[in-house]
């Protein structure tokens, strides 16, 4: 049994995660920055320790961990802060990161050994904390894992749609059989994952010493273009998908410039990520397909008054 300390333990990977840790023996100390319940309650939250906490001011090694999960770190500046607290007695950290440390895919599927292009901000931090933690573990220092997932799908919180964005009226239109404005053909490519299959891999990581100084992708098995999800999704309501395919200045007309933002930022990367070095070092086994995960984040849309979908069943 180990004490793990999870950081943004009541978000979308947390909620799965923790759970599974109590499950598996582990004794766990849950840090959020507020009081946000878990997107899911589940009985093992009883056996868990739930603190308070604000990486900014507090301590995260006052909980003398075994391991440290850290699921909310997007700066250089917080990882070297919580490198600092653990040096002294370096226990394992667990971080997640993110399929965007790549830019435009050159080949696919890419592999974690592809030289980091990030772009924008969030995919640039990410790439920097990666550098940064492996760096740490090759000096002798904090022995680090980092876990890369992609777009994070399953009930609680809105997903990202097969448009790429997170339009609620994409649900609708494909629902009921409207046609669907897509650009580029509608040929980017999205990886979703969903919430527990992210756990699923931080679960395995904490207990695989061969994964420590490495990153592991954590997506679904096959990535899918936005027409291919749309047809899927389409096909939930019995339906064939139409599509309306227009340019970019016509799809911004259409859906607004948040919208169309969130689309190109999506679309234009074009990940697919292989997940062969999680299956072959973690034992990592998506439960999930890409539109399996969809479905049930869609499903909690609609009970949730989020999205309208004519009152059709799917």
């Amino acid at each position: 049994m180990s004490r793990v300390v999870v950081i943004g333990a009541t978000g979308h990977i947390g909620t799965y995660l923790v759970p599974r840790l109590v499950r598996a023996g582990h004794r766990v100390v849950a840090l959020s920055r507020g009081t946000r319940e878990p997107y899911h309650r589940s009985p093992e939250w009883q056996r868990v320790e739930r603190v308070t906490f604000d990486r900014d001011v507090d301590d995260v090694a006052a909980f003398a961990p075994d391991a440290v999960i850290d699921l909310v770190c997007f700066t250089p500046d917080q990882a070297r802060r919580l490198l600092d607290a653990l040096r002294p007695t370096k226990p394992l950290l667990l971080h997640c990161g993110t399929i965007w440390v790549h830019g435009h895919a050159l080949r696919v599927p890419v592999t974690e050994d592809e030289p980091r292009t990030a772009y924008g901000d969030y995919g640039v931090g990410k790439m920097e904390i990666e550098a940064l933690l492996h760096h740490e573990t090759r000096t002798g220092g904090v022995p680090s894992v980092v876990l890369h997932p992609g777009h994070i799908s399953g009930p609680g919180w809105p997903v990202i749609t097969p448009a790429g964005n997170l339009d609620p009226a994409v649900w609708n239109t494909l629902a009921l059989g409207k046609p669907l404005a897509l650009p580029d053909n509608g040929l980017g490519v999205l990886h979703h994952v969903h919430a527990d299959d992210v756990a699923q891999a931080f679960e395995r990581a904490l207990t695989r010493p061969a994964a420590i100084g490495s990153s592991f992708h954590v997506v679904a098995a096959q990535a899918m273009t936005m027409r291919g999800l749309a047809a899927g999704v389409a096909a939930w309501f019995g339906r064939e998908p139409a599509f309306d395919m227009v340019s970019w200045p016509e799809f911004e007309t259409r859906v607004g410039a948040e919208h169309t933002g969130a689309t190109r930022d999506h679309g234009h990367r074009n990940i697919t990520a292989s997940i062969d070095r999680a299956r072959e070092v973690l034992g990592y086994t998506p439960r999930y397909t890409v539109l399996e995960a969809l479905r049930e984040s869609l499903r909690w849309l609609v009970a949730d008054g989020q999205v309208d979908v004519g009152g059709q069943d799917f």
